[in-house]
């Protein structure tokens, strides 16, 4: 079983990895449309640095600030990382690549946060990484059986997860079966993954938000 050093070591190597990624994007593919609603390329690895600079402390504090709603702390939090160029949002993730900071919460979260946040940066940009299959299915588990803020347990309830690309499955009832990626993604909530998942249980999960 992985230590909690180990995940942070995880977490440092999937920034670098994204950080090669994107350094040197044009400013149309900043501006394109990330996986998270309402967020271009740009605002998701701003929000990417935000978390990773965050405190304890420092959520609560900030969380108070916009009235303790996340969603407005989260878009203040952007709107200061991007409101120079994308160079400027590149380099405020740079600083954080080694950084343990983190709001409140079990660090699966933030290795979370790091694989999901990268996938929804990647993928509309038609980019693909072989992220380590033990972080994936360590999350697809995490998720699944959690609902704070992403809801994935109420997603996949009563449903069976199979992996095709990895010794994992989980749950019960009808199958939905595929990449061991993909349904990460799907218990997310990123139905793009949906388009790799199959089995008789795939309609029951794409009607779920």
């Amino acid at each position: 079983m992985a230590t909690t050093a180990d995940t942070w070591g995880t977490i440092h190597a999937e920034r670098r990895a994204l950080l090669a990624d994107v350094r040197d994007l044009t400013p149309e593919q900043w501006a394109t449309p990330s996986l998270c609603t309402g967020r271009s390329v740009q605002d998701t690895l701003a929000h990417m640095a935000a978390t990773a600079r965050m405190t304890p402390p420092g959520f609560f504090l900030k969380l108070a600030r916009a009235g303790f709603r996340f969603e407005d702390m989260a878009a203040r939090e952007i709107a200061e990382l991007t409101s120079g160029t994308p160079a400027d949002t590149l380099a405020a993730f740079r600083a954080q690549l080694d950084s343990v900071g983190h709001p409140p919460g079990p660090v699966d979260s933030w290795l979370g946060e790091t694989v999901v946040h990268a996938e929804d940066i990647r993928r509309p940009l038609g980019l693909a990484r072989a992220y380590p299959v033990a972080a994936l299915t360590r999350l697809a588990d995490f998720y699944r059986g959690s609902n704070l803020l992403i809801g994935g347990k109420r997603r996949v309830e009563g449903l069976t997860l199979r992996a095709t690309d990895a010794d994992w499955a989980a749950g019960s009832g009808p199958e939905v079966r595929g990449p061991v990626l993909a349904l990460l993604l799907a218990v997310t909530g990123r139905k793009v993954a949906h388009a790799e998942l199959e089995g008789e249980g795939l309609p029951l999960l794409a009607s779920r938000n």
